[in-house]
C-alpha cells in the first residue's frame, strides 16, 4: 500500500505539473496573441516556447515579455 507521505508527495507532483502546464499555455497565448507580427519574432518566440516547454516559456516570461510590454504597453 502507499503510505501518506507517497500519496502527498504524488499530490503535490500533479499540482506542479498542471500549474507548469496553465503557466506554458498561458505563455503561447499571450505570444501568439500581444507579440508584434513585425518580422519573425512572432514565430521564433511560439517555437521557443513549444519546442522547450516549460524552460522556453519561462525564457519567454522574463525575457522577452517585459521588453514587449515597455515597447507596447501590453
Amino acid at each position: 500500500m502507499f503510505s501518506l507521505m507517497t500519496l502527498l508527495l504524488s499530490f503535490i507532483a500533479f499540482v506542479f505539473g498542471v500549474l507548469a502546464f496553465v503557466f506554458w499555455v498561458w505563455m503561447l497565448i499571450d505570444c501568439l496573441k500581444n507579440e508584434p507580427s513585425i518580422g519573425n519574432d512572432k514565430i521564433i518566440w511560439a517555437l521557443v516556447i513549444v519546442l522547450l516547454n516549460g524552460i522556453g516559456a519561462l525564457l519567454y516570461y522574463f525575457i522577452r515579455r517585459p521588453e514587449r510590454m515597455k515597447q507596447t504597453g501590453q
